[in-house]
């Protein structure tokens, strides 16, 4: 699903952030990316999602193919288009907005593949952000936000959900409840054509 063959990034054409990385992510497979702070975790993900452009960072060696299509220098949004999401670090919902209209804004990356945003399959999957559907999406807890930032992508019925920090700032409890989401959410890509990395 994903290949990643020895990239090398830098930031302002400087400030070389990863070097010789290679991965695979099988189709199907829930796939973790491990290393110290600053080690590069972040920045692979952003060289796969399209991102690094934004901070002013340039992929300069390697590969990335996802579902068998390079897809180095194709835009984020034509990426989530082509099935691809990324979930980033801090959880990045809109704050100022209730959780429903959060989920309409994620149904944007629907628009001409003829697929219409399922809430109901959303609902039935995390039953919490149903009976928070009308509340900003700033006063839920930082577990039911993250919950909220996994339930937009899987709005926007992507092929593989990148991941990038699910558990950070929560406490243990909640930790163990995401990560028994994403292992339901694998689950369930069975059914709805997701996959998590």
């Amino acid at each position: 699903m994903l290949v990643i063959e020895n990239i090398e990034v830098t930031y302002h054409h400087t400030v070389q952030a990863l070097r010789g990385l290679s991965l695979e992510v099988p189709k199907g497979k829930i796939v973790a990316l491990l290393g110290s702070n600053g080690a590069g975790k972040t920045t692979a993900l952003k060289a796969v999602s399209g991102l690094l452009g934004l901070e002013n960072g340039d992929i300069g060696e390697g590969k990335i193919s996802f579902d068998n299509k390079n897809i180095i220098g194709i835009e984020p949004d034509k990426l989530v288009r082509q099935g691809l999401f990324h979930v980033r670090e801090g959880r990045r919902i809109f704050s100022e907005m209730t959780v429903e209209e959060n989920l309409w804004a994620a149904a944007y990356a629907l628009q001409g593949r003829s697929l219409n945003p399922d809430f109901e399959v959303i609902f039935d999957f995390f039953p919490l952000l149903k009976e928070r559907n009308r509340i900003l999406a700033g006063y839920l807890s930082g577990g039911e936000q993250q919950m909220l930032a996994i339930a937009r992508a899987m709005i926007a019925k992507p092929k593989l959900i990148l991941l990038d920090e699910p558990s950070l700032g929560l406490a243990p409890k909640i930790v163990d409840n995401i990560i028994n989401t994403i292992k339901r959410l694998n689950i369930f890509q069975l059914d709805y054509k997701i996959q998590i990395y």
